[in-house]
């Protein structure tokens, strides 16, 4: 389990650094999201729904507000539209991430856990647990992205991956694009709330989890 933890801080740092650099240097802000969308929208549907695609994807490299461009996309898409390209955008960024750590990552993963031993452990964790830690992944913006990652190191099934990031993640891109497609810019409640309400789902399942897993490991050490 520390093997895995200490893999998580691995991925989760290199992703918490990208949005601290974004943040300080102002790279990228909800208002150049805003303003780009409402440029792509003058010229047609496809091209704005190819820019939000192309920012959740992005979202694999840098920190990107997911839960933010799901919600404009609705706003400016429509219900259908921007689910279907939030969808997309998503659905590349974990493929890609566990794809990725399934290959060429694999060399950094015993670069940075040199037992083997260790490494089946943290396989071994991981599919034992992962499928859970993917489906409550979206409590903060740097868990899916990591949990992908991690997904992909530790060799974890295709199909259970993609099950896992289709249930974490379409119902979520989902109900924030509905949310952004009823907002309007006198009445935007609907998307302030919808954003608090998912944050603040997803932050109580990753707190149970985590107490659970606490529980667990202490009752096997009295064991």
């Amino acid at each position: 389990m520390k093997t895995l933890v200490k893999l998580f801080l691995v991925l989760a740092t290199f992703s918490a650094s990208t949005f601290v650099v974004i943040k300080l240097s102002g790279l990228i802000t909800v208002d150049d999201i805003r303003a780009w969308l409402e440029s792509a929208k003058s010229v047609s549907p496809l091209t704005m729904g190819l820019l939000v695609f192309g920012l959740l994807f992005a979202d694999l490299f840098i920190a990107i507000p997911t839960l933010t461009v799901c919600i404009l996309s609705g706003y400016f898409l429509g219900f259908e539209l921007g689910a279907l390209f939030s969808a997309m955008g998503v659905s590349a960024v974990g493929i890609s991430g566990h794809l990725l750590s399934r290959s060429a990552g694999r060399r950094l993963l015993e670069r940075i856990v040199r037992t083997p031993e260790k490494i089946k452990e943290m396989e071994d964790t991981f599919n034992q647990h992962g499928f859970l830690m993917i489906l409550m992944s979206r409590a903060l913006p740097i868990l899916p992205e990591a949990t992908a990652c991690l997904s992909g190191f530790t060799r974890m099934p295709v199909w259970k991956f993609c099950s896992a990031w289709a249930l974490s993640s379409y119902p979520y891109v989902a109900i924030a694009a509905y949310a952004g497609s009823i907002s309007t810019l006198d009445d935007p409640g609907p998307a302030i709330y919808t954003a608090i309400a998912l944050s603040a789902f997803f932050w109580l399942s990753w707190m149970i989890f985590l107490w659970f897993m606490r529980r667990r490991v202490a009752g096997k050490s009295v064991l």
